[in-house]
This record gives structure tokens, sequence and C-alpha cells, in this order.
């Protein structure tokens, strides 16, 4: 088995360089790819497209960069809790696409795949729908719709090995396994990192052939968005 355990996270970042697209795992800020994001805070890197679920919050995942000024642009289907994310969305100094979520996913699903395009009635009549094709289908409109890839999937589970197999516990097995399939080099945190053969092969969730990076990260925090009290 190919070993592709790197040292930490600013090895595994080291060659992320300025107007990349990276894919960044994580529904909420659960599952996110802590370390890998204060990595690419400490490398400066710039003009990044970023393709999440959310764009975090102020202090934590990706509103982190948002607050360096090192996104350029977002795709994403909820970005409902960063004050940082709507003043640059309003001064116009971020580009945003925001996608029904299913859609989000379909598109990064098909570019994992391999499928450069799909017909979906989410967004049909909308501001979503505003310069694509519309197709009638068994008489209802479907949006075409193209695949999502990215130079990197940036993507955090729970355990993994050296070869890149990983298992996902909970609500991280969102978008993490098929962002892992849409980037040219995934890079995967884990919370544990354990030998090759050590994993049920049965229990696996992304084979190590998706994986090139793998490394075990530290100092995870458990993270609300919103505190709900009376």
């Amino acid at each position: 088995m190919i070993n592709k355990v790197v040292e930490n996270a600013g090895a595994a970042v080291r060659d992320i360089k300025d107007y990349s697209t990276l894919m960044l795992g994580g529904f909420g800020l659960c599952g996110i790819p802590e370390n890998c994001i204060t990595a690419l805070l400490s490398t400066g890197v710039k003009n990044l497209t970023c393709i999440s679920n959310n764009a975090g919050v102020d202090d934590f995942g990706i509103g982190l960069l948002l607050k360096t000024r090192q996104v350029v642009k977002m795709i994403s289907s909820y970005v409902g809790e960063n004050r940082e994310f709507e003043r640059q969305l309003l001064s116009g100094e971020l580009q945003v696409e925001l996608l029904p979520q299913g859609t989000l996913a379909e598109r990064i699903r098909a570019g994992g795949a391999g499928i450069p395009a799909f017909f979906t009635p989410a967004g049909v009549g909308t501001e979503v729908g505003n310069g694509k094709e519309v197709r009638t289908i068994d008489g209802k409109e479907y949006l075409l719709e193209s695949w999502l890839k990215a130079d990197f999937s940036l993507i955090k589970a729970w355990k993994g090995d050296t070869a890149g197999n990983l298992i996902f516990k909970g609500t991280a097995r969102n978008f993490n396994p098929m962002m892992a399939t849409a980037g040219k080099v995934t890079i995967a945190e884990v919370e544990e990192l354990v030998p090759s053969g050590t994993l049920d092969p049965n229990h696996i969730h992304t084979p190590g052939i998706y994986v090139q990076r793998i490394f075990q990260g530290t100092n995870y925090e458990k993270r609300i968005e919103q505190y709900t009290t009376r």
C-alpha cells in the first residue's frame, strides 16, 4: 500500500497557489477541515474560489479566510451565519453563486463521477435559473446544471489509515465523501490515523484511491452555530 501520510496541515496544503479552486467539506460547522483552513491562513494564499455548503461563522471555518480577504468567490447553498460574508457580498467585494443544496450536492457528485451536466427542476423560474438552459421533459421544465470540480478538495474524517481510506462519523458524513471524488488532489485530515489494514473494509466510506494526502489533525473544537435560550 502507498503511504499517503504527510506530517501536518502545513505540509498538506503547501502547493495550494493563488487563484486555486477549493472544495471544503462540512455541514455548518460539523466535519469542516479546521486544520487545513488554519494552515491556509498562514500561507497567505489569495483569490481562492471556495466551494462549500456554508461560509462558516465570523471567527471559525471559512469565515476566517473571508476575514483575511483570501477568498474571491464562494459557491455555496447556505451562508446565513456570517456577518463578514454579508458585508463583502453587499459591497461587491465577494463573488457569490448561491445554489439549492441538492443542486450543489449533485453538481459535486457529478464532478466526481465524470458527468459534465444534468437536468434538475430545482430553481426553475427563479434567479438560480438566469442564463441557464431550460428544457421541457415529460411536460415539466428542468434547468441544465454543470458539474463542479476543484484543484484541491479539503475534507475531514473521523478515522483514516495510512493508505487514505476514510470513515466519517455522524453528520460529518455530509459533503465530505462526494468532495473527495471531485478534486484533482484530495487532502484528508482525520481525528485518528491508523496503520493500513486496520480498518474493516465494510466500514470504509471513502476508499483511499480518492485521497492523495492524509494527516492526523489536532485541537478540534466542538462549535455551535446558534444557541437557543429562554
